[in-house]
């Protein structure tokens, strides 16, 4: 990678938490090393401080969890036996392998320096669910920087989202980079052209072909769940309060996981479901005046000084049923039933204009340096729901009382539409050309999952010092279904509601999920009411500096 001979200072700081800060700095032949982390500790009886640091010099700062692949019990720090192995290690290919002996499901994202070869590691897991920002000498700044966090928009730094392809070793005399792994490919396998409809235009009757791969996904999807949910230390002054949360729209991703989560989770500890729903005055007074011009499926209506003026704000819990509050109130109740014996905080966190308004400078800090419009309406969303700040209801008629989440593991059912074609696009691509399109967009998706939100929202989430954990992007669950047929994840021949996700609805349906089983795709800023709030803008226009 292009270094300067001019730097004199490599600096790496891939943590972030409230429960512990530590740096170290040392010397490495004309360079300085400068290593920082500030962790929140999710494993192990004992606070850990990092850097971990050897007698003989060798430093790593991790940014992870080891949930298979090596043998960590739950009242030890998977940090200290990480680098009981790596210190001894002193090549890209020995990193490399090692790091595949504990694929996974793994999440990390890490720099480790061998003193004794005097090398630099670094890298992020295959699926980038842990922020790593990179920032290159130039002319304005000459020092190489590793981050988990943004500067935001500071023009001194030109901070990316380091690539999820390959293992980085900079070599402190010849500054190589050797190559990692990559996420599994797609089947490329076709059905055939006579495949019969798998289903009618429900879920009620399983073909016999699909009974195997559905019985194995709810094997995975549990397994990955339990792993996220299990062994998270309890701080004795919170004792009984949740420890685990989930990023709760009412839909099939979020609730499925759910489902499974009450599986693991302690009985007499609650579990927290954050829906979070936006005042949107764009969307209020299209409510209000309807849609000036009926020729037209969406109205351009702007959004006035006096719409958005704080003070002659007046929300109302009507103006906080969007469309995921109404879902997730609906599916709620699915679970009571399901689930008689679980306290489920249905967390209300409601955002007045006002706040969303005031919050957006600092938001659009934490998910710098990407800076579109959807960026922002995505981030919003995710930074009031991980904060879980709000309200709760011990039953639906009661009034609210006031609640904040205690739990810092936050579940996240992102990658279930990448997965198993989830998207309107890959109906689009089947109508255009066929299976093998299909196949083809789906290897796109998952290409595309690094570079796209996770680094961006693993930012925005551990600002609370939490930190959000994927059940679809497990490695396993993520080469189990990559290697399925495209026929057994989905049909679009089938409608919207069937046909999309049709595995992982089939699944739904099995577990007792009637409901959220037939829910369509509804993206986060828009089942909020996070987006849009001023016009129509377009989601991939760059903000204003």
């Amino acid at each position: 990678m292009p270094f300067s001979t001019e730097v004199n200072r490599i600096q790496s700081g891939v943590l972030i938490g409230p429960d512990a800060r530590k740096s170290c700095c040392i010397s490495c032949s004309q360079l300085n090393l400068e290593f920082f982390s500030s962790e929140l500790r999710l494993r192990g009886n004992d606070p850990v401080v990092q850097p971990h640091k050897s007698e003989s010099g060798s430093l790593l700062c991790w940014n992870g969890e080891i949930f298979a692949g090596m043998d960590v019990r739950a009242d030890e720090n998977d940090g200290i036996k990480l680098f009981e192995q790596l210190r001894s290690l002193e090549t890209g290919d020995q990193v490399r392998h090692f790091f595949a002996s504990v694929e996974g499901p793994y999440v990390y994202a890490f720099a480790f320096y061998s003193a004794t070869a005097q090398k630099l590691f670094f890298s992020r897991d295959p699926l980038g669910r842990r922020s790593l920002l990179i920032h290159r000498p130039s002319a304005t700044n000459p020092y190489f920087l590793l981050a988990s966090v943004s500067a935001g928009p500071d023009p001194g730094y030109s901070f990316e989202e380091l690539d999820t392809g390959h293992i980085h070793c900079l070599d402190i005399a010849t500054l190589n980079k050797a190559n990692d792994a990559e996420p599994t490919k797609v089947n490329t396998n076709l059905p055939p052209s006579d495949l019969p409809l798998p289903l009618g235009d429900n879920l009620d009757i399983i073909p016999a072909w699909l009974e195997e791969p559905l019985e194995n996904l709810i094997t995975q999807l549990n397994h990955s769940v339990m792993l996220k949910v299990r062994d998270i230390p309890q701080d004795l002054s919170l004792k009984g309060q949740s420890r685990v949360a989930v990023l709760f729209s009412g839909g099939i991703d979020s609730t499925i996981l759910t489902l499974l989560a009450d599986r693991h989770v302690p009985r007499d500890e609650p579990i927290d479901l954050l829906n979070v729903a936006f005042e949107n005055p764009r969307k209020i007074k299209v409510q209000q005046k309807g849609n000036i011009n009926p020729n037209k499926k969406k109205s351009k209506a702007k959004v006035s000084e006096s719409d958005t003026d704080p003070t002659l704000s007046n929300s109302t819990v009507a103006e906080f049923m969007v469309p995921d509050r109404v879902t997730g109130l609906s599916e709620v109740e699915e679970l009571r039933k399901l689930c008689p014996g679980r306290v489920w905080n249905f967390v209300e966190i409601n955002v007045p204009y006002h706040e969303s308004q005031a919050t957006r400078q600092h938001v659009e800090s934490l998910m710098n340096p990407v800076r579109t419009v959807m960026d922002l309406s995505l981030a919003l969303a995710l930074y009031f729901a991980s904060r879980g700040i709000g309200q709760i209801r011990s039953k639906p008629e009661d009034d609210p009382t006031p609640y904040t989440s205690t739990a810092r593991v936050l579940i996240n059912g992102l990658g279930s539409d990448e997965l198993l074609g989830g998207y309107g696009r890959h109906r689009t691509a089947f109508n255009t050309g066929g299976w093998a399109a299909v196949v083809e967009e789906l290897q796109l998706e998952i290409d595309r999952i690094p570079t796209r939100n996770l680094g961006r929202d693993d930012r925005v989430i551990s600002s609370h010092g939490k930190e959000t954990r994927h059940p679809f992007l497990s490695l396993d669950v993520v080469s189990f279904l990559a290697r399925l047929p495209v026929e057994y994840k989905m049909d679009p021949r089938l409608p919207a509601g069937v046909g999309d996700k049709m595995l992982l609805r089939l699944a739904a349906r099995r577990l007792g999920l009637v409901e959220a089983s037939g829910r369509k795709k509804r993206a986060m800023q828009f089942g909020s009411h996070s987006a849009r709030m001023e016009g129509d803008e377009k989601g991939d226009k760059l903000l204003e500096s």
